[in-house]
């Protein structure tokens, strides 16, 4: 009888965790999309679709999407190929510039679009001579190409660096020419990298809104269009519902990324090679030559963007009047409050996401406790949801509920947008643990939470701060999850900066994005040291 009464308490500790999850993920993500829903009325879809812009604005999110998406991952994909396989002068700059340029607010790519490539554009203007815009398709294009081919890089990197080099010598060893290595063995074998980084900036494209607001003039998308509908002319159903045709195609391509995950997880794992085994030349001189003349290229843009922005903090009028001013420093510094509540807002939703991610992770991949099943998904289902959509969701269940505490929604937010990504890390992290610590902690008496404190998180403490980091410098500059909850008291930096753009002050909207971006960069480059410092312990605490 004690036994049995200690084996059902045992069994009811173990689904308190997991049900505390599918709490938490059901208000927090599953109730606020489901609620948003009910707002919309037939005769308001009877309406939208009544309009030709509708269907104008579908076509425009469909050819952007497209566009963006292939020429981000083509350019992240050359890029990367370049870094491993191209022998590039001053390779280690190469490798990481992309990198410094991932870490910036991700609506800077916009802002600094416009100073270079405006109507008054440094390079448009100052340097061509040229009266012209680039607003509209072809100016979105190219910000939203820059500020996701970072991403693709890095996605496609691994899939390059995953190749046994071995493999493309031994074909070369057979008489096959390097363009036919290349066609018949590199980039087949790159194949699931490419797919996996396609299905993931498509999603990001879509759910995209900075860019598109800042760059797209008038050429309209759905992510855009949510916003309009609801600040213009607040019609919260025609905004849920513009809302479900941006969530179907993010929800259809989630699911095929997931399903191409675990389809190719064992192939990753067994194309296994480093890259240093094979120190022969790979590309042609040709080759060699236009991989470094494109690379280049690319580094220029990235420098540009950043340039463009520290010039048009200090000009008096951008384009206009290059006098040298710190007006525009100054009163970016005045915006002490909307810079503190980044920060402070970006860090709690880093250390809650960091935390439901981890113990998500710890549940799915190394118990068997019950009711777990599902958690895998639902905790990466809102890099599904599009940032535009989940906002609005969040905006009407509080006001659905009475809840008024924007601080506390922003929070939220901000913590369940990025649990798709640490759960990833964390999941990778608890993978290269041997389970027989985590038995060997059970069979002294220690119960699994306990393990998950005291064995799990410590051993992957590298990983778990690299997932706080990422987070929080996202966190900071976050844009369309937030856009719907901002208040006058609880106002965010990266909202003032759209804001001075939509209202043409380039200049205090520069100065404002430098201030967040130096910022960022210190809080990365003191995460990155503190981390190498944490797996340097971690290394010497798992040796012993």
């Amino acid at each position: 009888m004690n036994i049995k009464t200690g084996i059902l308490q045992d069994s009811e500790k173990n689904m308190l965790p997991t049900m505390a999850l599918w709490f938490f993920f059901g208000v927090f993500i599953l109730l606020p999309v489901f609620f948003v829903f009910t707002t919309i009325r037939p005769s308001e879809v009877k309406e939208l679709f009544d309009t030709s812009s509708l269907f104008t604005v579908i076509r425009n999110t469909a050819l952007i999407c497209l566009c963006s998406t292939v020429l981000s991952v083509t350019v992240g994909y050359i890029y990367a190929y370049a870094v491993i396989r191209g022998n590039l002068p001053f390779k280690n700059f190469f490798a990481l510039l992309p990198l410094v340029h991932m870490i910036t607010p991700p609506f800077v790519g916009g802002l600094s679009f416009i100073l270079l490539f405006g109507r008054q554009g440094f390079i448009t203007k100052t340097l061509l001579g040229m009266d012209l815009s680039l607003y509209g398709f072809s100016g979105l294009l190219l910000s939203q190409t820059l500020c996701f081919f970072p991403v693709a890089y890095l996605i496609c990197l691994q899939a390059v660096e995953g190749i046994n080099p071995s493999i493309e010598q031994a074909a070369v060893s057979m008489g096959a020419g390097r363009w036919k290595v290349f066609k018949t063995v590199t980039l087949p074998l790159s194949s699931a990298g490419i797919s996996s980084a396609l299905l993931f900036i498509a999603v990001s494209v879509l759910s995209d809104f900075g860019n598109p607001l800042i760059a797209g003039g008038r050429f309209k998308v759905l992510s855009v269009e949510i916003y309009t509908q609801l600040t213009g002319w607040l019609n919260t159903g025609k905004s849920a519902f513009l809302g479900l045709l941006l969530l179907l195609p993010s929800l259809f391509l989630f699911i095929l990324q997931n399903t191409l995950y675990r389809k190719n997880a064992f192939r990753f794992a067994t194309i296994g090679g480093k890259a240093s085994s094979f120190s022969g030349r790979t590309v042609s001189r040709t080759a060699h030559i236009v991989l470094t003349a494109f690379c280049t290229f690319i580094v220029l843009l990235i420098i540009a963007q950043l340039l463009s922005l520290i010039a048009g903090s200090f000009q008096q009028l951008w384009g206009l009047d290059t006098t040298f001013t710190l007006k525009h420093l100054k009163a970016a510094l005045s915006y002490k409050q909307e810079l503190l509540n980044s920060l402070f807002f970006a860090l709690a939703a880093s250390l809650i996401s960091v935390f439901i991610a981890s113990l998500t992770a710890f549940i799915t991949h190394r118990t068997d406790f019950p009711l777990k099943r599902g958690l895998n998904s639902v905790c990466q289902l809102p890099s599904a949801i599009p940032g535009t959509l989940f906002g609005l969701s969040l905006a009407y269940t509080s006001k659905l509920l009475h809840i008024r505490c924007s601080a506390f929604l922003i929070i939220m937010t901000m913590a369940v947008s990025y649990l798709p990504f640490s759960y990833r890390i964390c999941s990778s992290a608890y993978a290269r643990l041997k389970t027989t610590l985590d038995d060997a902690a059970l069979s002294l008496g220690a119960g699994y939470f306990k393990v998950f404190l005291t064995v799990t998180a410590p051993l992957s403490t590298g990983a778990l701060f690299s997932a706080f980091v990422y987070n929080f410098v996202r966190g900071a500059g976050t844009l369309s999850a937030v856009i719907f909850l901002v208040s006058f008291n609880t106002n965010l930096a990266s909202v003032k900066i759209l804001n001075l753009a939509e209202q043409g002050d380039w200049g205090k909207a520069a100065a404002l994005a430098l201030v967040l971006t130096f910022i960022t960069f210190i809080i990365v480059g003191t995460g990155k040291f503190c981390g190498k410092c944490l797996e340097r312990e971690e290394l010497k605490q798992y040796g012993k």
